[in-house]
C-alpha cells in the first residue's frame, strides 16, 4: 500500500521506520518530515495542518492510507477532509480529537461517564480561576484548556506558584484540578468506535531536570513496558477509563478512530485519568515502536477502515528512550548546533538514532533545528540492559550544545535494586 504520515519529529521517525518494515508498504511519503525520516520516506515540504493541501497530494500520489503523528492536523480537520474524499486515515476526527484539544471537554466526559479522574473546575477567566483556588488544597494542578505539546500544566506547590501560573495564562478557558499522588504511567490503546484493545505501556519523564525538578517538557525520555502499570492495573484501566471514554463518545455521534493514549496516575485508589492524547506520544512513541512486531501499516489500515483486528504481538524485549536537547529546552532552545556521531550511536549494539529535531545544512552538515533534537532508542533483553546502551549511544553523539538527563528510568531503577 501506498502510506502519507504527517510530522516531523521523533515520534514521526520512528513511525515511519517501523513503516518502513511492513510488508505492505511499497511507498511511503512524509509531510514535511525530517532528516532522519528522510531515511525511510520521501519527504514533501507542504504544510500538514492544510486539509486542503493534504488531500491533494496524497490523490495526487494514490495514497491509500493516511498515518497521522502529531495533534495539530488532527484539531484542524485533516483526517475530516481526508475520509470526505474516500481516503482512509489513521487518527480521529476534528470533533473526537477534543479529547486532546480541549482539557475542560474530556473532564465533562469524565464527569457524565463516571470516569475516574481528579476533582476539577472549569473557568474562562483570570479573575474566576483566582476564586475557584478556595476549593483546592495545595498541591494543585493548572492546565491551559487547548492544545500544549504536553507543556501546559503547573503543578503548583505553593499559593503563590498557582497565581503566578493563571497570571501567566490570563483570561482564557483552564482547568483547575485536584493533584493526584501516585506515580503516572502511559497507556496505549487502538480504538475504532466503541471497540479498544490495548497497543503497550510506557513510562515517561515530563521534567526537564534530574530527579524529575524544573519545568514540564513534551518529554526528556522514556522506556517501555512500564512495569508498574501491573497486568490487573492495565485490565482495570481499559475496563474503567478507555472502554467508557469508547463508548461515550461513540454515543455522542463522535466516535474515536486512532489510538488513545491516556496519561494515568496510579493511585491508591486504583488509576485515575491525568488527560488524554489523541495519538502517539513523543517519546513513548519512540520506546515502543521496536517492541511491535507484524506488518504494523496492515494493523493501522484495519484501525482505519474499521477492520477486523487484534492487539499486536510484542516483543519481550524492554526499550528505553533517551532525549538529547538543545541548551536552553524548553525555554528558549539554542538551535544551529552541529551534531556528529549518530553513526557511531548506531554501532552500539541495539541503538536507534531518531530524529526528533535536526536540520541539513547546504554542506550536508546535521544541524540542532530545535529543542528536542535526538531520541536516543536501545532495546535488551532486560530494562537495566536497555538503559546501559541507551547512555552508550547518547554518549558516542558529539553535539556541544546538547544536553539530557542521566536518570531516565530511575524509579524502575529503584524497584529492581
Amino acid at each position: 500500500m501506498n502510506i502519507l504520515l504527517l510530522g516531523s519529529g521523533g515520534r514521526e521517525d520512528a513511525l515511519a521506520w517501523r513503516l518502513r518494515q511492513s510488508p505492505s508498504v511499497e511507498t511511503l511519503l512524509a509531510v514535511p518530515g525530517n532528516p532522519g525520516i528522510a531515511r525511510w520516506a520521501k519527504c514533501i515540504a507542504i504544510d500538514p495542518c492544510d486539509p486542503k493541501a493534504v488531500v491533494e497530494l496524497a490523490r495526487a500520489h494514490a495514497i491509500d492510507l493516511i498515518v497521522v503523528g502529531p495533534e495539530g492536523p488532527l484539531v484542524a480537520g485533516v483526517a475530516d477532509a481526508a475520509r470526505a474524499a474516500g481516503i482512509a486515515v489513521f487518527g480521529p476526527s476534528a470533533a473526537a480529537a477534543q479529547l486532546e484539544g480541549s482539557k475542560g471537554f474530556t473532564k465533562d466526559l469524565c464527569a457524565r461517564a463516571c470516569i475516574p479522574t481528579a476533582a476539577y473546575v472549569r473557568v474562562e477567566a483570570e479573575a474566576e480561576a483566582l476564586a475557584a483556588l478556595d476549593k483546592f488544597s495545595i498541591p494543585v494542578v493548572i492546565k491551559a484548556d487547548g492544545l500544549a505539546a504536553g507543556k501546559g500544566v503547573t503543578v503548583a506547590v505553593s499559593r503563590a506558584e498557582a497565581e503566578a501560573a493563571i497570571h501567566a495564562a490570563g483570561d482564557g478557558p483552564m482547568v483547575i484540578e485536584q493533584f493526584l499522588e501516585g506515580e503516572e504511567a502511559s497507556l496505549f490503546a487502538l480504538v475504532d468506535g466503541a471497540r479498544a484493545v490495548v497497543l503497550a505501556s510506557a513510562q515517561d519523564h515530563k521534567r526537564v531536570g534530574e530527579g524529575d525538578t524544573g519545568p514540564n517538557t513534551g518529554g526528556m525520555g522514556a522506556y517501555s513496558p512500564a512495569l508498574v502499570l501491573t497486568p490487573e492495573l492495565e485490565a482495570r484501566a481499559m475496563r474503567e477509563i478507555v472502554e467508557p471514554t469508547a463508548r461515550a463518545m461513540a454515543e455522542a455521534g463522535t466516535p474515536f478512530s486512532g489510538v488513545l493514549y491516556a496519561g494515568l496516575m496510579l493511585t491508591a485508589e486504583g488509576p485515575q485519568l491525568i488527560e488524554y492524547n489523541v495519538r502517539f506520544g513523543d517519546p513513548e512513541c519512540e520506546a515502543i515502536m521496536p517492541r511491535i512486531e507484524g506488518d504494523f501499516a496492515e494493523l493501522l489500515m484495519a484501525v482505519a477502515i474499521g477492520g477486523e483486528f487484534d492487539a499486536p504481538r510484542l516483543s519481550d524485549q524492554s526499550t528505553m528512550t533517551v532525549i538529547v536537547a538543545a541548551e536552553g529546552y524548553p525555554d528558549a532552545p539554542r538551535r544551529g548546533g552541529l551534531i556528529e556521531g549518530i553513526e557511531a550511536a548506531e554501532r552500539v549494539e541495539g541503538v536507534t538514532v531518531f530524529h526528533a529535531g535536526t536540520a541539513r545544512h547546504s554542506s550536508g552538515a546535521l544541524l540542532a533545528g530545535g529543542g528536542r533534537v535526538l531520541a536516543v532508542t536501545a532495546v535488551a533483553d532486560s530494562f537495566a540492559n536497555a538503559r546501559a546502551r541507551a547512555y552508550r549511544g547518547v554518549d558516542a553523539i558529539d553535539y556541544a550544545d546538547g544536553f539530557h538527563r542521566r536518570d531516565i528510568g530511575w524509579r524502575e531503577l529503584e524497584r529492581q535494586s
